[in-house]
């Protein structure tokens, strides 16, 4: 019988992984639970870039040179945006008509994703129900489950007292400025989406994937009943580590951890995720803490975990059906 697995998943990290997942395992055995945190509303438009990124990857039309977006993208559109906004004075920093200054940089072909999104979602759709549409148009056939249906919204507030949206954090701030406090608003009241729990309850391995585990994989966890069933289904947990040698690969997530609190290394990670995995991936430079790890209360596993292509993403995602399938 073939394995079932689920994912947390959010961002480029969980996209790698999982192209290289659907690898070794047929995409109907694969559900992939995604953050919304990042989600936000830009010119009036649904955006939705863990969701979008993941399924540009996984249909092998993503963005080589960004790593978002659709590859040939074109960007007409938020040119034009951005000449307006410069011929009438509108900043990017300024409190109002954020949207109107074109910092968040939307490609042609990509509004379409969005438009198709936003007038289904007017229409009465759920973002579940449109995730699978999209899904279905790239002929996809895993499971993408939005972690929920209802607004959860990552929230900043900096070390200055700033409060910024995380797009405002990620993209306009370019993530170069220092935090206090990361809140995820609305997830106190929302529910998980359809087959969000079921997925995690059967699934014979859960992985977490090596996403930011401040702003991509907590932001999952924090939607009710969702930590609890990851926790209840601890043994069949692996995560694979973001940081490798101490530091993230790409992105701010060693620099969250560290402003937050917390150790930025495999050992740091382990103590994160203890809770509710049992076994932690690190990468091979991190081998000589591989004890800590174990100290810490994580089985560990020493493997590459470099995606630097899909047949290094492929032998990552065997190694963790391995760690807990095969067992």
């Amino acid at each position: 019988m073939t394995p079932r697995v689920a994912v947390l998943a959010g961002g480029v990290g969980a996209a790698k992984f999982l192209r290289g997942l659907i690898v070794v395992i047929a995409q109907s055995q694969v559900t992939a639970i995604v953050n919304v945190g990042d989600d936000t509303v830009l010119h009036g438009l649904m955006v939705s870039p863990d969701i979008d990124t993941i399924t540009y990857t996984l249909a092998e039309s993503v963005n080589p040179v960004t790593g978002w977006g659709l590859v040939g993208e074109t960007w007409q559109a938020i040119e034009q945006v951005r000449r307006y906004a410069n011929s009438n004075g509108i900043s990017e920093t300024d409190e109002v008509g954020n949207d109107a200054a074109g910092w968040f940089a939307l490609g042609d072909l990509d509004l379409g994703t969005h438009l198709y999104r936003t007038s289904r979602r007017r229409a009465g759709a759920t973002l579940t129900e449109v995730t699978a549409e999209i899904c279905n148009t790239w002929g996809l056939e895993l499971k993408l489950l939005p972690v929920s249906d209802e607004v959860v919204s990552t929230e900043v507030r900096t070390a200055d007292a700033r409060e910024l949206s995380f797009q405002e954090y990620f993209v306009r701030e370019h993530h170069d400025v220092a935090v206090s406090e990361i809140r995820f608003a609305g997830s106190e009241t929302a529910s998980p989406g359809p087959e969000v729990l079921s997925s995690i309850e059967q699934a014979d391995l859960v992985c977490i994937a090596p996403s930011n585990p401040v702003v991509s994989i907590d932001p999952v966890l924090a939607v009710a009943g969702v930590r609890a069933a990851v926790t209840a289904a601890r043994e069949r947990t692996i995560a694979i580590s973001p940081i490798v040698g101490g530091a993230a690969l790409k992105g701010p997530a060693d620099r969250l951890l560290r402003e937050l609190g917390h150790e930025v290394s495999v050992v740091g990670i382990a103590r994160y995720y203890v809770e509710f995995a049992s076994t932690l991936v690190i990468d091979s430079v991190d081998a000589h803490l591989a004890d800590q790890v174990e100290a810490a209360g994580m089985r560990c596993i020493v493997a590459p975990t470099v995606m630097t292509d899909r047949a290094a993403a492929a032998a990552l995602a065997q190694c963790c059906m391995d760690a807990i399938i095969t067992r």
